[in-house]
């Protein structure tokens, strides 16, 4: 019998890409109706991580967001940390894992860790 890992690695892998493309795509509109906007990117994971490398997050200044950075567990850090981005205008790198307190308040027990660059955009 057959494996479909394969197909499913690339099924997936073209969903990722579909997914960041309106992730930009609706970022950007943000920007053109005049909305200040910041985005998110994950930038590095190791162990157990909800979302792969690449998954980005855009956050408005009203708070509003589109797409994901962990399917929910640090989601609420990253958009505060983004909306502080959007009015500094500073860039930041967000450290959340098993060796840090906030990672148990905001969900990564589970052993992972998770990298995210954050920063405004233009």
């Amino acid at each position: 019998m057959a494996s479909d890992a394969p197909l499913n690695a690339q099924v997936n892998a073209q969903a990722n890409a579909l997914a960041h493309e309106n992730i930009l795509e609706a970022a950007s509109e943000w920007l053109k109706s005049g909305r200040r906007v910041a985005l998110a990117t994950v930038v590095s994971t190791w162990g157990s991580s909800p979302r792969p490398v690449g998954s980005q997050l855009a956050v408005d200044d009203k708070g509003a967001m589109i797409g994901s950075v962990s399917g929910g567990c640090i989601e609420g850090a990253v958009v505060q940390e983004a909306l502080a981005a959007i009015e500094d205008g500073k860039p930041r790198v967000l450290d959340f894992g098993v060796t840090h307190e906030q990672a148990w308040a905001v969900g990564l027990a589970c052993g992972g860790k998770v990298q995210v660059y954050v920063e405004r955009m233009e």
